[in-house]
């Protein structure tokens, strides 16, 4: 059995409740990589990087950082950095830039993890010695109850670049996770946390259930003389070449589809079908030129047992929608601005691809412009297939729903049936142009009755359907492959710690 597998019983077998603290360490343990990198390539863009930096970054890179006083003086080295901005415009540069790049950079592995403390409702904690620039992104992402930072000093909201107290290196935080386990009553011996760096010694020493992921060289002779769990989760690579050649045949073979559907279409007596039966093809085909299966784990009759219904769908990356076209096939329909149904050619094949346009812009008659989507159920027979979430996510934590899926449900008196995607995001990431190979796995949850739902508590249903999908992916089952490369609980990516251990 593997260790990551180990590692979430273990937490399974932990004591409920916010005393017991889940503490992550962020660039190299949360991240594979480090999050300084991208403010690096967005100060090398706009020109702001002086040769000053460049001669200080080289000199601390040559040197090392081995101490809490090499680190101060990497702190006044990337001070300029921030310098002179305002908190908001920091905070706000920390949000694009963890959406743009870090997120793609995120271990799916640690999401397991993070979901496996969450559901036994432990204190989540980011705990890294980067500035709370960097972490505050993922701290709100994974719903943290606290965020441990070095903290920079702050005038009339300017930010200066001089550090506040003791940076959060080395024993600096361990010594930050002591404060915060003394105000809150937490039990340190009965924690969990995590890191990767060698100089986390005395932050792991600080809990008695740390793990080494994807350890330093001398923080893994720590945890091996020591029998600490040692999580190594680097992420499979790619030939690049090979990445390019794959989704361009997947994308040729999506627009061939679509093209051959649409002539087809116009000496068609039923033009919908016709274009969907293409698609579907020309999807299948994509799919599995791009070395993409599509496995459903449970729930597969409830993707026609229910129609017409309102298939819901958690929203990442744009691969979901190939996805959801190979499992739902045909009789479905979406929805899309009534200004893309005005474009030429494109609005005409959507038409006929069955989508429905409607008019986003006046809110105050929201409702009533699902009109359309409800009569395409009812007296056509479609369904609709719609993400709540109404955007991708940049990780894979599952955002608010929308009410208006649950709204066109209670309109046409149909079931709600939800369908839970994962790995999708790490295959394909939200702002990647470049396609991986591997498996989608995906759960169909059993329908849903709106027979009784009243529209005055949408809100409510939405959130209800959501916790869903929180629980089904928290409960995610183990797969076992018959060739016997593959025994996953962490979908595509859990097979290189299997064989190792085999």
């Amino acid at each position: 059995m593997g260790a990551l597998t180990d590692r979430l019983q273990q937490i399974r077998s932990a004591p409920e409740g916010k005393q017991i603290g889940a503490f992550f360490d962020y660039d190299g343990t949360l991240l594979e990589g480090f999050s300084a990198t991208a403010i690096l390539r967005a100060r090398l863009k706009s020109l702001e990087f002086t040769a000053g930096e460049l001669l200080d970054g080289l000199m601390i890179g040559l040197r090392g950082c081995e101490s809490e006083q090499d680190y101060a003086e990497v702190l006044e080295a990337t001070r300029p950095a921030f310098a002179g901005k305002t908190y908001v415009e920091l905070l706000a540069m920390g949000e694009q830039l963890f959406k743009q790049d870090t997120a793609a950079k995120l271990r799916p592995q640690m999401w397991q993890i993070l979901r496996a403390h969450r559901a036994r409702g432990h204190r989540i904690v980011i705990a890294s010695s980067a500035t709370r620039f960097q972490i505050e992104p993922i701290a709100k992402e994974i719903d943290a109850d606290h965020a441990l930072a070095t903290d920079v000093e702050v005038i009339d909201g300017i930010v200066t670049g001089r550090t506040l107290g003791r940076p959060l290196w080395g024993p600096g935080k361990a010594a930050a996770v002591r404060r915060l386990a003394a105000e809150h009553d937490m039990d340190l011996a009965g924690s969990f946390a995590y890191s990767d760096g060698n100089e986390d010694v005395p932050y792991l020493e600080s809990v008695g259930n740390p793990a080494a992921v994807s350890p330093q060289r001398g923080l893994r002779t720590v945890a091996e003389s020591r029998g600490w769990p040692i999580l190594d989760m680097t992420n499979p690579s790619y030939n690049k070449l090979g990445m390019i050649v794959r989704t361009s045949a997947m994308y040729g073979s999506f627009l061939g589809g679509a093209a051959s559907g649409f002539a087809r279409s116009l000496w068609s007596d039923d033009n919908t079908m016709t274009m969907q039966d293409a698609i579907s093809s020309g999807v299948d085909a994509g799919l599995s030129l791009a070395g993409i299966d599509v496995a459903v784990l449970d729930g597969k009759e409830y993707l026609t047992s229910a129609r017409p219904c309102v298939f819901v769908f958690n929203h990442q990356s744009k691969l979901d929608l190939p996805v959801l076209i190979h499992l739902i096939r045909d009789h479905a329909t979406g929805v899309a601005k009534k200004e893309i149904g005005q474009l030429p050619v494109l609005g005409q094949i959507l038409d006929a691809g069955g989508l429905v346009f409607i008019d986003r812009g006046n809110s105050d008659r929201a409702i009533e412009q699902l009109g359309p989507v409800v009569r395409k159920i009812n007296e056509e027979g479609y369904s609709l297939v719609v993400a709540p979430e109404g955007t991708r996510s940049s990780t894979p934590r599952i955002g608010t729903f929308k009410k208006g899926p649950f709204h066109i449900a209670m309109a046409a008196g149909v079931p709600v049936v939800p369908v839970v995607l994962r790995n999708v995001g790490e295959l394909m990431w939200r702002g990647a142009q470049l396609v991986k190979p591997g498996t989608v796995e995906v759960r169909v949850l059993p329908p849903i009755d709106t027979s009784e739902w009243v529209p005055e508590r949408a809100g409510e249903y939405a959130e209800q359907v959501r916790q869903q999908f929180l629980v089904a992916l928290e409960s995610w089952p183990v797969t076992a492959f018959a060739d016997g490369q593959m025994t996953r609980t962490m979908g595509i990516f859990e097979w290189q710690e299997s064989a190792r251990d085999e």
